[in-house]
């Protein structure tokens, strides 16, 4: 059964009709661009001949060096298409250059066309107003799908294996290999099947994770942290909660758009890394960490081509999570960026920005910031997130779950404890040095003969301990002050007031 031409397919079409001379595909599947032309070639009545350096145009050997390879273009017949195949290393031979540039001019009064196909986009400048550029697109959902069919097809008499799939568990599925070339995909099906003897998503999403880490900009969470081990945060909740389906088909036929991202703000250690994985875990999505500092590499050009090249990573493998840590880190000093890296950093952020604007692929964005001061206000404008969340340090209530979580999650019995206390002792401290109010309190019962952990440990620890929110008191009151109108609360419960006193002389 021959596949629907797709819209990328009716492009080319319509290139090759129009008789444009140099077409420049970028794709990693040299197989789907082949069928697409081939295909192509037939409805209009032409002939494909291909092109490699190591069997030459047509199986014409003598053809392989590049320059020959184009005057046998030149001199060939008309109703022709030509498909040369990473040719993009001969480009920055001057000569093959002014030979294209030459070719550009006889095949406009022809009926021939050239597809130049490589799965990177290396154009010279001498080329760029002679060669029309389609990016090739993944296979769609409906091509994967047509795909997935193919195999339960070819596997439905073995009885080794279960490939019964129920509507939603198929939708999945398929959205679980989104972004996957044809290739990757009918080859992580294959794994699946004789893995785990069923098609499973955390088979298909490691896929993802190969695709990752090949990029070298971004790194692949796995979901490890359950949304239960975030304390407090009760606002935050339900809003992820009521977004939960939000990718899927029934949410697009509703007609929701499909959310673009959050900016969590707030003081450290107060959970907003941690909040990232937890919502990979609710949505069972790929988690994307952006390193910033990676994207500005040495070589001049490079930080602009890194931060496309990892916006394009991440859209391939969508729908996905992108997080941005500590963001202000990366994109602070865009304003005098033209003195001190000659607009390097300006460049890049815009590229961001633009894409964050206008982004298509199912990339949710969750970006953290300790310090808003150090944010460009064009990030902070409309349309670039959905929501900007502000993470205070915890309440009273919140304390008391943080404690109970960390005592869970060390083997420890909570009704043997009085986290109310705990909690009531512990005003101005964050999660991150909740936790190790634990940790350190299990140090010492651990020191003094592995014995049982007390409550008294975890108040001694209280007690000489120095939380951030006393150190850098008036950094955290400007912070406050700042979001109590420009951000939403992610939580119901209100901190207490950083003026009162932390500890009491009755604390043991």
């Amino acid at each position: 059964m021959s596949n629907q031409p797709t819209t990328v397919d009716q492009e080319l079409e319509t290139l090759i009709r129009a008789r444009y001379p140099i077409v420049y595909v970028v794709s990693w599947e040299e197989r789907r661009v082949e069928e697409a032309l081939r295909e192509i070639c037939q409805r209009r009545g032409k002939k494909l001949v291909q092109w490699t350096i190591t069997s030459g145009l047509g199986g014409n050997i003598g053809a392989r060096d590049p320059i020959a390879a184009l005057d046998q273009v030149l001199s060939a017949p008309d109703q022709s298409v030509f498909l040369l195949k990473d040719f993009h290393p001969f480009m920055t031979d001057h000569v093959v250059i002014r030979k294209l540039r030459d070719l550009v001019y006889a095949l406009k009064t022809s009926y021939k066309t050239l597809i130049l196909l490589s799965p990177m986009l290396k154009l010279p400048v001498e080329l760029e107003k002679e060669i029309t550029v389609v990016d090739y697109q993944l296979p769609t959902v409906t091509d994967l799908d047509r795909l997935l069919e193919g195999i339960i097809q070819s596997v439905r008499g073995n009885s080794q294996v279960d490939v019964r799939l129920s509507t939603d568990q198929r939708e999945q599925v398929l959205k679980a290999a989104s972004g996957l070339t044809s290739n990757e995909a009918e080859n992580v099906f294959a794994k699946s099947l004789v893995e785990k003897r069923c098609f499973d998503i955390d088979v298909i999403l490691g896929e993802k994770e190969q695709i990752i880490r090949k990029s070298g900009i971004l790194e692949y969470y796995r979901a490890s942290e359950a949304f239960n081990d975030v304390g407090g945060m009760d606002l935050l909740k339900d809003w992820m909660n009521q977004r939960t389906a939000s990718f899927s088909g029934k949410a697009k036929e509703y007609g929701l758009p499909e959310p673009k991202g959050i900016l969590l703000l707030g003081v450290q250690g107060c959970g907003k890394s941690l909040t990232a994985k937890a919502i990979a875990s609710l949505w069972r999505l790929p988690l994307l960490r952006l390193d910033v500092g990676r994207i500005f590499a040495g070589i001049v050009g490079s930080s602009e081509e890194n931060m496309r090249k990892a916006i394009a990573t991440a859209e391939s493998v969508a729908p996905c999570l992108l997080w941005i840590d500590e963001l202000e880190k990366g994109f602070s000093g865009t304003q005098s960026s033209g003195i001190s890296d000659g607009g390097t950093t300006s460049r890049v952020f815009g590229t961001f920005l633009s894409w964050m604007q206008d982004k298509k692929a199912p990339v949710f964005v969750i970006a953290t910031s300790n310090d808003v001061s150090a944010l460009p206000p064009e990030l902070m404008r409309k349309g670039r997130f959905d929501e900007i969340f502000f993470v205070d340090l915890p309440a009273h209530p919140e304390r008391k779950e943080i404690f109970s979580i960390h005592l869970r999650k060390r083997g420890r019995e909570v009704a043997n404890h009085d986290v109310d206390l705990l909690a009531s002792k512990a005003i101005g401290f964050s999660g991150a040095e909740i936790e190790q109010v634990v940790v350190s309190a299990l140090y010492t019962s651990f020191h003094d003969g592995a014995r049982e952990l007390t409550d008294s440990d975890m108040l001694d620890v209280i007690k000489v301990s120095v939380p951030l929110s006393r150190t850098m008191r008036e950094g955290i009151a400007e912070l406050r002050y700042w979001a109590s109108d420009r951000a939403r609360p992610v939580a119901s419960a209100e901190a207490e007031d950083l003026d009162m006193d932390y500890t009491d002389d009755d604390t043991n």
